[in-house]
């Protein structure tokens, strides 16, 4: 498949990424104290559904098309962002929508198109938008900026790479070497279940504790050329989160599922607190 995310905005993964991403920012919101966003694979930021490889590949019309009129109730914050923000918003777009005046913002893209998008997008807002390396981004940005003793640190690769989900857990073990409070979610394919095993058996084995996981399929992880499903691994989830991502995770299988085969939803506990 292609990686370039263009080609798969607005899809059930997008939805479901976005989805869980917004919920988690709500709940640090609810103290008072500044949180840093982190957003370490950012893309273009935005995506014209309506033209270009979106609009050729066509499937956000089986993500977010199929919920913007009359969204379940659980997607309705999220759903709601995406139409205030315009379709299709990428993770800085929905979380610069949602910060206060007290909460920062950094994205990070290495791609030089997409980082020119990127930039020109977040333009005239807060946010603090780099060209650099996303997993050297996870070292030299955290701790967070002086004041914020919080941080939510998306990390969102486009798994080019044969090696990425060994590269996704080295980063987040630098992350949270840096700063052990932060609250970090990884968002990973799910084609078939070996490369998930064994990222999740890297992860409990890590020595990092409270981490939960979080997947949707649509259908049996069996085919490794086919996204089957997707995950979001997160470190010091905030109370509440099982309950919230049952939730939103049954709320985007029973609108966006096809009833294949071995479709469903899971939240995993991977390493106690």
């Amino acid at each position: 498949m292609n990686y370039r995310h263009a080609f798969h905005a607005g899809n059930f993964a997008d939805g479901m990424k976005h989805a869980l991403l917004v919920w988690l920012l709500r709940a640090m919101q609810r103290k008072p104290a500044g949180v840093f966003v982190l957003d370490t694979h950012a893309g273009a930021g935005r995506t014209d559904l309506s033209a270009g490889p979106a609009e050729r590949t066509g499937e956000w019309r089986a993500g977010i098309g199929r919920l913007l009129d009359d969204p379940p109730p659980a997607l309705a914050d999220y759903v709601g962002l995406v139409r205030d923000c315009g379709l299709y918003p990428g993770s800085p777009v929905l979380a610069e929508a949602l910060l206060r005046p007290q909460d920062r913002l950094a994205c990070c893209e290495l791609h030089p198109e997409e980082h020119a998008a990127l930039r020109a997008v977040m333009a005239g807002g807060g946010a603090a938008v780099h060209r650099r390396d996303a997993w050297e981004a996870l070292g030299a940005l955290l701790p967070p900026p002086a004041g914020l003793r919080r941080a939510l640190v998306l990390i969102d690769p486009p798994y080019e790479a044969a090696d990425e989900f060994s590269r996704l857990a080295a980063g987040l073990l630098r992350g949270h070497a840096r700063f052990p409070t932060g609250v970090f979610a990884a968002w990973y394919p799910v084609k078939h279940r070996a490369p998930v095993r064994a990222f999740h058996t890297a992860m409990r084995e890590s020595g990092i504790a409270d981490i939960m996981a979080a997947e949707l399929w649509l259908r049996e992880p069996l085919d490794p050329a086919r996204l089957n499903g997707s995950g979001l691994l997160v470190v010091n989830p905030p109370f509440g989160f099982e309950a919230a991502a049952q939730g939103l995770l049954a709320a985007l299988l029973g609108r966006l599922g096809t009833g294949e085969a071995g479709q469903g939803i899971a939240v995993e506990r991977i390493a106690d607190e």
